[in-house]
């Protein structure tokens, strides 16, 4: 494939996970019956720009279409995080009555609904349908469109100028990135300034999380990718955190490259120097991590299969899309997972994609105590681990398996 960035033939594989269905392509009942369509996951490293990317086998309106199940609201432990979000900025960039902060991807409200508590102008620009009138229901102000740079002239031109940008976690799902950054250059007010949160690839890699590789996930980013790829376009990182959300993740601070009000802070020289001392840009620094992949399977499957010959009630819980990943290139079906417990009502009754195991409400524990309870979603563990706590009435194990296995 052409990097998406930088346009160069791209052929150096960092993972190789076979071929799965989309991962939130939940399935009905009827279409147990029919076909379903799966393909190539593979990852790929570009020698020239260093993006690590998938190719684009499923267009995005296909895969974040009106059907889309994933509610940010869903998780208490988000929600918290996007509270302390909302209360940081606001002093930070001196945002009132007279501001306007736009999120990108801005889902079912789960963060504009505390700016708008705080009497500060929002908008949202979601593309899925289901999420976004959710959001609407709130009294959040959201276009159901996909961001682009079209839609920043448009908005331009209506003098809709935001004073803070904000995306979390909707890089990775953006297949046009030159679009997307250009948009945000034309958007974005002259002292405006952005903030984006995403999976930080260096801990991806340290940790073994290739769970979270899945076809919504189009690219996986350094943060001197990032650096690199805003200024490009004629804009600047000049700030940087390192959250523990998703495993690891980073927030960057952007604003135009000509807005001299705001300088460079040290964490960005500090956090760019550590990534280039440890190879972001040479190509070896990617080499491993298939076997590495392969060993946390093969661990788990050793440990999950003896567990089941041994007569234990099997079940998971939390249907994220980490977890179908990981399911799919196990190979597990219910022949060892009997169902997914899940809190979501929109994936309640249906079925995960591919492996086809069934997706119940947590009312199934009224009348079933099972053995063993694998947490999908591991970066929520201690939010689930407390939602079932209750499991240790009769001995359940919790069981997480990245970076390894581990019980509770």
């Amino acid at each position: 494939m052409k990097c998406r960035f930088c346009s160069k033939k791209t052929d150096t594989v960092l993972i190789d996970l076979g071929s799965m269905a989309i991962s939130n392509a939940f399935v009905t009942e009827e279409q147990l019956l029919q076909g379903e369509m799966i393909y190539p996951l593979k990852v790929l490293v570009c020698d020239n720009c260093f993006l690590v990317q998938v190719d684009e086998y499923q267009q995005k309106e296909k895969i974040f279409s009106a059907e889309y199940v994933y509610f940010s609201s869903v998780s208490d432990f988000w929600l918290e995080h996007s509270k302390k979000y909302v209360e940081k900025m606001i002093p930070q960039f001196k945002l009132d009555k007279n501001s306007l902060v736009v999120e990108i991807a801005s889902n079912d409200g789960y963060l504009l609904q505390y700016f708008k508590e705080k009497g500060i102008p929002c908008l949202g620009i979601e593309p899925t349908n289901s999420t976004a009138q959710i959001a609407i229901s709130k009294g959040i102000d959201t276009l159901v469109e996909f961001f682009s740079e079209e839609l920043a002239y448009k908005l331009s031109a209506q003098k809709t100028m935001p004073d803070l940008i904000l995306g979390n976690n909707v890089l990775a799902h953006v297949p046009n990135l030159n679009d997307f950054v250009r948009g945000l250059k034309v958007f974005l007010k002259s002292s405006g300034v952005m903030t984006f949160e995403f999976p930080h690839l260096s801990r991806l890699i340290e940790k073994n999380e290739f769970d979270t590789i899945y076809h919504e996930h189009f690219s996986y980013f350094s943060f001197y990718f990032i650096c690199n790829l805003f200024k490009f376009h004629g804009l600047q990182v000049f700030d940087v955190e390192e959250l523990e959300t998703h495993g690891g993740s980073l927030r960057v601070y952007v604003k135009h490259k000509e807005n001299n009000n705001l300088v460079v802070g040290e964490r960005v020289k500090m956090l760019l120097d550590t990534e280039i001392g440890n190879g972001v840009n040479k190509i070896e620094a990617y080499i491993g991590f298939q076997e590495k992949a392969n060993d946390i399977k093969n661990n788990f499957l050793t440990h999950i299969i003896k567990q089941k010959k041994a007569g234990k009630k099997i079940i998971a819980f939390g249907a994220a899309a980490k977890g179908n990943t990981f399911l799919n290139y196990c190979g597990m079906r219910t022949d060892i997972i009997d169902c997914i417990v899940d809190d979501t009502p929109s994936k309640q009754g249906k079925y995960l994609p591919q492996s086809h195991i069934p997706v119940v409400s947590r009312s199934y524990f009224d009348n079933n105590k099972p053995d063993i309870i694998i947490i999908l979603p591991w970066n929520f563990k201690k939010e689930i681990i407390s939602k079932l706590a209750f499991t240790k009435e009769w001995g359940a194990q919790l069981i997480t398996y990245i970076p390894d296995i581990e019980i509770n």
